[in-house]
């Protein structure tokens, strides 16, 4: 009889922008996985082998942390559907787009930098550190996407930009009240986003750990 195999361990917040990413790259790619809420702002609560933050995904012996790194195992390991286009200019700017995101918009946003900011200043100043930041980014991604984007980001087949723009777009709008009227081209990915259920089921509102008043 075959040993039955172990479910991958995805350890996540539910506001997590990062968290979000793995949890729709796991559901697009239809992998099986168990969910174990952490809530990194809260001190005590269970973590792994010294990784004091989320996502951090175990699979057997094997502990990732890190969005783009868990993603990245992911699509090497389970390589359908894949997360990069062949066309080398394309794969590039989905590269682009991640990097903006990640480096240039979501470390600006999280919470204890925000916190540190409105401590050290006050909470317009806060508002203001957080909303520039994200104006920005959009900016720089309305830029580099406008002139390659189809129903997607870099086309019509959902890719590794799409994964770091739907997340950070949905926090933009339900976190920090960001106008998406300046940027078309993101909005029209975020409508299509809308209609994918592995999206959909990703959303921070529909996780286990997410309060009753946010569902």
């Amino acid at each position: 009889m075959a040993e039955k195999k172990e479910k991958l361990k995805l350890y996540s917040y539910w506001k997590s922008s990062c968290s979000h990413r793995v949890r729709i790259a796991l559901t697009l790619k239809g992998i099986e996985y168990e969910y174990v809420p952490v809530n990194p702002l809260k001190r005590g609560d269970v973590m792994i082998r010294c990784i004091s933050a989320v996502p951090a995904l175990v699979d057997g012996d094997v502990v990732v942390s890190d969005s783009l790194a868990i993603i990245m195992y992911l699509d090497e390991k389970y390589p359908e559907p894949p997360l990069l286009p062949r066309d080398l200019h394309k794969r590039a700017v989905n590269y682009q787009a991640a990097s903006i995101v990640f480096s240039g918009i979501q470390p600006y946003q999280n919470t204890p930098v925000a916190r540190y900011i409105e401590e050290k200043t006050n909470a317009e100043e806060k508002t203001a550190w957080v909303n520039n930041a994200i104006t920005k980014g959009f900016t720089a991604l309305e830029d580099l996407l406008v002139s390659c984007t189809g129903k997607y980001a870099t086309g019509d087949e959902v890719y590794l930009a799409d994964l770091f723009l739907a997340p950070q777009i949905h926090a933009a709008i339900n976190r920090f009240q960001i106008n998406m009227e300046p940027y078309p081209t993101l909005a029209k990915c975020y409508e299509s986003y809308n209609d994918l259920p592995a999206f959909q089921n990703a959303v921070p509102e529909k996780q286990p750990d997410a309060p009753a008043s946010t569902s």
